[in-house]
């Protein structure tokens, strides 16, 4: 085994058969973790999501979208069974080791090249413990090791008004501007709510930003939004919810599925966020509580987000 950094990756392979992966980012909640890797190649990378699902016992979840692919999984080690064509790739390990994440990558021919070569040059990777390099017909195997993340999804509503505004161009304006500040700002989710809401400003959405954040930087986060949605919004009823961690109450689910088919109150919104402990606040007011808390119940579940109830 050889250990590398990115850059010493880079020197010593600087071949035109590998392809380094953009960025990668793991978060950890519990026993779970996610893995965010951005691809060098947008739809070749739907390939590599089909292998690891079939190949890996320890993926819960795993999705494409653009170059960038996610897996959920759970922390401990399976072997794996490769087979040509059939299971090429997979995780092998999953581990959190103090204030990082290892996750062991194995792969035959190409997809062993990528296991370790081109994952260990990507942006967001501490070192790489390189066991086989792959490439021909060989087997390869490498622990990547990234910083120990966390996930947060804050929703956002109501920064708009009859006459002016859209809230989701100002939230992702919001999430660009944080990015260009250092955080890593992973997605935005457009979720639709009921149409026939009297209150509504035109097409009656509301917003989920995710975010990744390293443990003491969350304060800041959120402080920070708050900060650019009061310099931001022109609307007197806006607010934000905040979901941490991995995964979604089923109460918080069906209560997103509500907010889509019909009217719902304020004081449930914020008897059903007090209930589990889920930050709601308002920022201007009140009103943007019941679809800022309907964002984060969907924000991974892109095709009901976005679905109408009529």
């Amino acid at each position: 085994m050889e250990t590398f950094t990115p850059e010493e990756l880079k020197k010593k392979f600087n071949t035109p058969w590998i392809a380094p992966y953009e960025k990668i980012i793991t978060m950890a909640d519990g026993d779970l973790v996610e893995i965010v890797e951005y691809h060098p190649c947008v739809s070749g990378s739907h390939w590599l999501v089909h292998q690891y699902k079939n190949s890996s016992k320890l993926i819960l979840n795993a999705y494409r979208d653009g170059n960038k692919q996610v897996f959920l999984t759970k922390v401990g080690k399976e072997d794996l069974d490769f087979k040509a064509s059939i299971n090429a790739a997979g995780i092998e390990e999953v581990a959190i080791e103090g204030d990082n994440v290892k996750i062991v990558h194995g792969g035959l021919a190409g997809a062993g090249v990528g296991a370790g070569m081109c994952r260990g040059m990507a942006i967001g990777v501490k070192e790489v413990q390189l066991f086989n390099e792959g490439g021909g017909s060989k087997l390869g195997k490498a622990a990547v090791i990234s910083p120990k993340m966390e996930k947060i999804v804050v929703g956002i509503d109501d920064t708009d008004t009859k006459d002016q505004g859209a809230t989701w161009t100002t939230a992702h304006n919001i999430g660009i501007e944080l990015k260009k500040e250092g955080f890593e700002y992973i997605d935005h989710v457009i979720v639709q709510l009921f149409p026939h809401n009297p209150f509504k400003t035109q097409n009656c959405v509301s917003i989920a930003l995710t975010f990744a954040v390293l443990p003491d930087e969350k304060d800041k986060l959120i402080n920070r939004i708050q900060e650019l949605l009061k310099r931001d919004t022109l609307s007197d009823k806006t607010s934000i919810a905040i979901l941490e961690g991995l995964t979604i109450p089923q109460k918080l689910r069906d209560y997103s599925i509500k907010t889509k088919t019909g009217m719902v109150e304020v004081e449930e919104a914020e008897s059903l966020a007090k209930e589990l402990n889920i930050p709601l606040m308002a920022i201007t007011g009140d009103q943007g509580k019941i679809g800022a808390l309907a964002a984060i119940g969907l924000y991974n579940d892109l095709e009901e987000a976005v679905k109408v109830y009529y």
